[in-house]
């Protein structure tokens, strides 16, 4: 099951990847070995993938870079709540929820991203504490990585919780 399927309703709106948010990216992140990879490394790595729509156009051709930035943010917090429950040895999904937000987005573009390509993003923990993850995300595009971001998450602080 989805990271993002995990998440309770009320915090399932995320135009990136919530669940409820039928106009939004419906972006879904999995332990890469969910996903058939057995390896060693993959067992701390995330992944999703994802199709541009015409829409998402810079360029004809071209993927727009915000889509990419979006997608890097939304992979990055994800995969900081999937770790967050794997460190607290809980099930995803459990109450009361662990959701991170971003505190910092850095993206790098190193190619362009074409249209018509499933893009895959992989997710590396750089750094696990108890209310920050740092997640180091490549985009890639027929095996061709294209970007590579950083997204610093913390804990959803209770301020930010619906009413």
């Amino acid at each position: 099951m989805a990271f993002q399927d995990c998440y309770p309703e009320e915090l399932s709106h995320c135009y990136g990847c919530g669940k409820n948010n039928h106009d939004g990216h419906q972006l879904k992140s999995y332990w890469h070995t969910e996903q058939g990879n057995v390896s060693e490394q993959a067992a701390e790595e995330t992944v999703a993938h994802f199709m541009p729509e015409q829409r998402h156009t810079a360029i004809p051709g071209f993927v727009y870079g915000g889509l990419i930035a979006s997608l890097i943010d939304c992979h990055g917090t994800g995969s900081a709540a999937a770790m967050a429950y794997r460190q607290a040895e809980r099930a995803m999904g459990t109450l009361p929820a662990l959701r991170f937000v971003t505190a910092a987005l850095n993206v790098s573009y190193l190619a362009p991203t074409p249209m018509g390509v499933e893009l895959e993003l992989i997710g590396r923990f750089i750094e696990v504490k108890a209310k920050k993850v740092v997640v180091e995300i490549t985009v890639s595009a027929n095996k061709v990585v294209c970007a590579k971001g950083t997204v610093v998450a913390v804990k959803m602080p209770d301020s930010m919780s619906p009413a």
